[in-house]
């Protein structure tokens, strides 16, 4: 933090710049490998020439997160001189680090991307997508030794086993050893897909369609009757974990401080919370669907299903576009209610407390104006899922709006604002942005289809006010100097 003392200026607001110039930001970026071995064995070069040779790309982007950038370099040149291709580092993400950056290859005509690090295996719309998740160090037989403190006391229980990706190298001599040294009996092993959008790719051909992250279970077992155990440090994909499988139990050890435990996040108490957004949504009459991903397949599909849910329900929607998130961006439009953003499943559940708006998921917002839909308990945080499972009629929802519902977030009954024009056409007003009627003195008289020109129009301050019909004068020389001390002023010196 810069120190008033370092301010130039007798009064202290007059400042060179020196202090931002000169600041340092810490960036945690490390170098994973030590040598040029394992340099080709964490980020897996061999593979990744065979992919590159083997489907003729010429141009090709790297896209690395931050904590990786410190290897980039080194991988990029490896490839390189491997392969004889064009290849590019991408800098920085447009959001995630965990999303394919598709917006960013395109930018230089890029073929393919290479996806390094973790990542939340949402496909990609466009690029064939090779991920290279690493090779996190963990200790294999302290985490036997805890998976079987856990689990010792039956072991024919169901255990599904998850993990972050960065330890999906070493899963398979793990659940190996599971049955054939410990002895258990019904070990559910989960895979990842690493390659997304390759014509040849004949891998993980079990998988669902919209999910890089999948499972099969045994017979006459039940997912609500299997306990999870998780691989991985505290993170979005344990958090997303725990949500979407709410009812089961979850395990979990962190291999950096060598530590299991039973997740004692009370997902009764999260889930209560996320139904206090739901109520936010329900009460609100202008949303607006913040973009958070251009890359996930099927975003477009979603957005259209949002646009058409908010305005069957007499609502106002509006579309924003803006990267990544910050409290500072969301501020700036203080007409919006309520905000739904559409995002990978492990960027979409932000908690809102620190925003002046709440912040839902797709989900949510389906079963705050949907009526069709009922909230049990159940959570789909994949946005992809709730398209393939809605079967609802959405012309069926805002029928009865026209009654005001109670509101659980107020406690009083709440009649909703109709957005829309009775007795116009359909197609009209699907092409009516912000349409206004202004009378004979040019003012804003009537307001149609537009939450932002009524919020507007009901602000204290509108803008500097125009004084017409002012006599013309000459110019007159004004004060010189800076506001310390101006020439006219008797110690200005």
């Amino acid at each position: 933090m810069t120190s008033m003392a370092s301010l130039q200026g007798k009064n202290g607001f007059v400042d060179d710049g020196s202090a931002v110039i000169e600041r340092v930001l810490e960036v945690k970026s490390e170098k994973l490998a030590a040598s040029v071995k394992q340099l080709e064995d964490i980020y897996e070069i061999d593979r990744t020439v065979k992919v590159l040779l083997d489907n003729g790309f010429e141009k090709v982007a790297l896209q690395f997160p931050d904590e990786l950038l410190a290897d980039s370099t080194e991988v990029a040149t490896a490839l390189k001189e491997r392969t004889k291709k064009k290849i590019f580092v991408l800098a920085d993400t447009s959001y995630g680090s965990c999303c394919v950056d598709e917006v960013a290859a395109k930018h230089v005509d890029a073929e393919c991307i290479i996806h390094y690090g973790r990542s939340c295996l949402s496909p990609c719309s466009q690029l064939p997508v090779l991920y290279v998740f690493g090779k996190q160090p963990i200790d294999l037989a302290h985490c036997l030794e805890s998976f079987d403190q856990f689990f010792k006391q039956d072991k024919n229980q169901p255990l599904l086993i998850m993990y972050d990706v960065v330890y999906s190298y070493c899963i398979d001599d793990f659940v190996l050893r599971l049955r054939n040294e410990r002895n258990f009996k019904n070990i559910i092993q989960s895979f990842v897909k690493s390659e997304f959008n390759f014509s040849n790719n004949l891998k993980d051909i079990s998988a669902p369609k919209n999910s890089g992250r999948h499972y099969i279970l045994p017979e006459n077992i039940l997912i609500e009757n299997c306990t999870i155990f998780y691989i991985g440090y505290e993170s979005l994909t344990l958090t997303n974990i725990i949500m979407t499988y709410n009812k089961c139990k979850v395990f979990s050890y962190n291999p950096e401080i060598r530590i299991g435990r039973l997740e004692t996040i009370q997902v009764n108490r999260a889930l209560m919370k996320r139904y206090y957004m739901i109520q936010k949504a329900k009460d609100a009459d202008v949303i607006g669907i913040v973009v958070g991903t251009l890359g996930i397949a099927s975003y477009l599909i979603v957005i259209s299903h949002l646009k058409k849910l908010i305005i069957h329900a007499g609502k106002k929607p509006y579309t924003f576009v803006m990267g990544k998130l910050n409290v500072a961006k969301m501020a700036n439009f203080m007409e919006i209610e309520c905000f739904v953003l559409v995002a990978c499943p492990e960027n979409s559940l932000i908690d809102s407390k620190e925003f002046y708006r709440p912040i839902v998921t797709p989900f949510e917002l389906e079963i705050a104006l949907n009526p069709s839909r009922q909230w049990t308990g159940e959570y789909i945080t994949d946005f992809q899922l709730l398209l393939s499972c809605n079967h609802s009629n959405i012309e069926e929802v805002g029928k009865d709006d026209d009654e005001p519902h109670f509101s659980l977030v107020t406690g009083k009954y709440k009649q909703s604002r109709k957005y829309g024009i009775k007795g116009v056409s359909e197609n009209i007003t699907d092409n009516m942005k912000d349409l206004t009627l202004r009378n004979q003195n040019t003012s804003v008289s009537t307001l149609i289809n537009s939450a932002a020109g009524e919020y507007f129009n009901s602000r204290t301050f509108q803008g500097l006010e125009q004084i017409k019909g002012t006599e013309v004068q000459l110019a007159e020389e004004g004060r010189s100097g800076i506001a310390k001390g101006y020439t006219d002023e008797v110690d200005h010196l």
